[in-house]
Order: C-alpha cells, then sequence, then structure tokens
C-alpha cells in the first residue's frame, strides 16, 4: 500500500511536468509588478490561507508580497467566536469580500494570486472579480479536477472562469488522498500542501526573473545563514511598510 508521502510525490511530479510553464508566465508577471514597485497580493480563505502565510514573511521570502488575511475568514477556533463553522458560511456567502478588499492597497497593474481548491466559494471568485475590474492580473490557485462540479455563484462561474490565468494543482476532488481498509472515509489532505509550493515555485521564479533583469528585494533571511544576524530582517519590514504606504497613496488617488 503506498503511503501519503508517496502518494503526494506523485500529484506534485504532475504538478512538476505540467505547470512549468504556467508558473514561468506568473513569475515574469510578478516580476513585473515588483520592479515597478506594485504589490503581488495573495488571497485564500479557510485552509487556503495558509499558502498566503507560507509565502510571506518567511525565511526566504522577500518584500512586495502581501498576503490579504481577513481575520473573519480565518480561524483561530474550531468551534465558537473565530471557529470554522462561521467562516465556513462566510466564504460562501456573495456581496461580502469587496467590504474587505475597498480597504486594501490594491491598484492596476497589481498581480492577485486567489487559492481555493474547489474554486467555487463566493469570496474567491468576487475577490478575483473585483481586481480584475481594477486592472489587476488574477491567478486561479486551484485544481482542474474540481472543474466538472457544477458552480455555486449566482454568476454561474467558478474561480478559473473569472482569473487571466490557472495553476492546477491536480489535487483531487475529495482533496484527502489515503484509503483506510475499516475507516469509511479517505484521510491525508493534500491541496493545501501543493498549493504551498505553489508560492514557493512563484517566489523562488520569480527572485531568479528578478535577478536576470539586474533586481534583487530586500530578501528574509535565517540568522543561520552566514553573515546574516536577527536585525537583517529590519530592512525587509522597512520595504514592505515603504511599498505598502506607496500604494495606498496610489489607491486614494485613483
Amino acid at each position: 500500500m503506498p503511503t501519503y508521502t508517496r502518494r503526494l510525490i506523485e500529484l506534485l511530479d504532475r504538478f512538476a511536468e505540467t505547470q512549468h510553464d504556467r508558473l514561468d508566465r506568473v513569475a515574469q508577471r510578478c516580476a513585473d509588478t515588483l520592479q515597478s514597485g506594485g504589490l503581488v497580493h495573495l488571497f485564500g480563505t479557510g485552509h487556503s490561507v495558509i499558502p498566503t502565510l507560507d509565502a510571506f514573511p518567511r525565511y526566504g521570502s522577500f518584500a512586495g508580497l502581501h498576503p490579504l488575511t481577513d481575520p473573519r475568514l480565518m480561524w483561530h477556533n474550531v468551534l465558537g467566536p473565530g471557529g470554522v463553522r462561521e467562516l465556513l458560511w462566510l466564504e460562501r456567502t456573495e456581496n461580502y469580500i469587496d467590504k474587505f478588499l475597498d480597504h486594501q492597497p490594491l491598484n492596476s497593474g497589481d498581480v492577485l494570486v486567489v487559492y481555493s481548491h474547489g474554486g467555487r466559494n463566493s469570496a474567491g471568485i468576487e475577490a478575483a472579480m473585483y481586481a480584475g475590474d481594477r486592472g489587476i492580473f488574477t491567478v486561479a490557485v486551484t485544481s482542474s479536477e474540481s472543474l466538472s462540479r457544477p458552480a455555486e455563484h449566482s454568476s454561474g462561474k467558478r474561480l478559473a472562469d473569472v482569473c487571466d490565468e490557472m495553476i492546477d494543482t491536480g489535487a483531487p476532488v475529495e482533496d484527502a488522498l489515503m484509503t483506510v481498509d475499516g475507516w469509511d472515509r479517505p484521510v491525508g489532505g493534500s491541496s493545501t500542501v501543493i498549493a504551498s509550493v505553489v508560492s514557493h515555485e512563484l517566489v523562488t521564479r520569480t527572485a531568479t526573473a528578478l535577478a536576470s533583469r539586474g533586481v534583487v528585494l530586500p530578501t528574509f533571511v535565517s540568522p543561520t545563514v552566514p553573515g546574516a544576524a536577527l536585525a537583517s530582517n529590519d530592512e525587509v519590514f522597512a520595504a514592505h511598510r515603504a511599498r505598502l504606504h506607496a500604494a495606498e497613496a496610489r489607491r486614494i488617488e485613483s
């Protein structure tokens, strides 16, 4: 019987083979945006918040990446206030997410990456539509395995339908990978792990694209790296703050 790790490796091997060109195209757009002083925004709800948090800030990531983290669409309790049931309801509720995005520094020429395994929740779909209406290049990180399922949004569209580009995680519709004898439901989720790989593919490919243009951005570094110290990341926070302030000023002016 294959292990979870082996099954995941199979999915990642297929992902690496099929998504190489798409990842490069998106990375080039991210590099264009960052080189011009813009922001690469990342958005997800529920478990799909995790790949946005793992993109920035963390060791090996750089200024200009901007997670759009709405605490109402995350959880800090399993049940009760801030719990999973509330966010599951809210992420499916139409005409909410624009209230959150209206206060975010999104500008024409930016990039928005939206993570959603099924691609059917209102929050992700409407975030992409909101950004697209404002001249932002939109990217869906979702699974083509879910495209056979009917749309739930009133527009009749799924996330992949409203974005400029789609990166296919290849995760199965049911997400969980392993069937266990004597257990009546599959176990071992896959979509979040693959989505986090997408984040780091974009981070590394964007850095490669920028470096080829002679552009180096302040990058979070572990103090274990020779020549680095705890204070080495102060410049990253400063650069991030400067980009946000500039983006907020452009948003107000527009």
